[in-house]
């Protein structure tokens, strides 16, 4: 199958980082994005083989990826130094994969609770659906958005209450304890009858300890 190049790939035209930078300046929840080194974008580009034109070829191509929330859920772009990973590395398409790729699934967000995001790529018949690896059930469940309805939410989304179980009284201040590339590991875990963020204590792990689950998972 000939592969299109990353000049070809980039549509000057039709580009989709204007309109996506444009809902999340005017969405509800905070964001930061560390633009991409233009090499790393085409790169990536390349390698998933997705268009400018498409939300997701935009983040990879403009981003070393984005940050939502005060921290709590990290948007996977083309990579750097403030992010760990990238779309390729964290799915078997980069040079060096910075954790095991999972079959039939493209990894594009995790979050502080060690909750995934990923894109149905055959896993479970339902292509460009995002599913989110959930700690407290330990499952794959459908968010019933594809990537660009994604993005929507999580520039405009309650976010608070879909993490409310998760999140304890003064989350926000205890993000500052996480390097980049660590996410929260809750004693008792989430998925026990004991779990909950009110309650747990909560300690920083290497967001590789947390994929180990989703590997797994049900």
């Amino acid at each position: 199958m000939h592969k299109l190049s990353a000049n070809e790939l980039v549509d000057r035209e039709h580009h989709a980082w204007e309109e996506l930078k444009e809902l999340l300046d005017h969405g509800q929840n905070k964001y930061t994005y560390i633009p991409a080194q233009r090499e790393a974008g085409e790169d990536a580009l390349y390698r998933l083989q997705v268009s400018t034109k498409s939300y997701l070829g935009a983040v990879a191509y403009e981003t070393e990826g984005i940050v939502l929330d005060d921290g709590w859920i990290t948007l996977l772009g083309s990579g750097g130094d403030r992010i760990f990973g990238s779309l390729t590395r964290w799915n078997g398409v980069g040079d060096k994969p910075c954790v095991p790729a999972l079959e039939g699934m493209m990894i594009v967000a995790y979050d502080a609770a060690g909750g995934f995001f990923g894109m149905d790529m055959g896993k479970y018949g339902r292509t460009g659906h995002v599913y989110y690896f959930a700690p407290d059930t330990l499952e794959w469940e459908s968010t019933e958005l594809a990537y660009s309805g994604f993005i929507n939410w999580l520039a405009n989304g309650d976010l608070e209450q879909y993490y409310q179980t998760f999140r304890w009284k003064g989350w926000q201040n205890d993000m500052g304890q996480l390097q980049t590339g660590q996410v929260f590991a809750y004693y008792p875990p989430l998925w026990t009858e004991e779990g909950g963020g009110e309650s747990n204590s909560k300690a920083p792990v290497a967001v590789e300890e947390a994929w180990k689950a989703a590997l797994v998972g049900k």
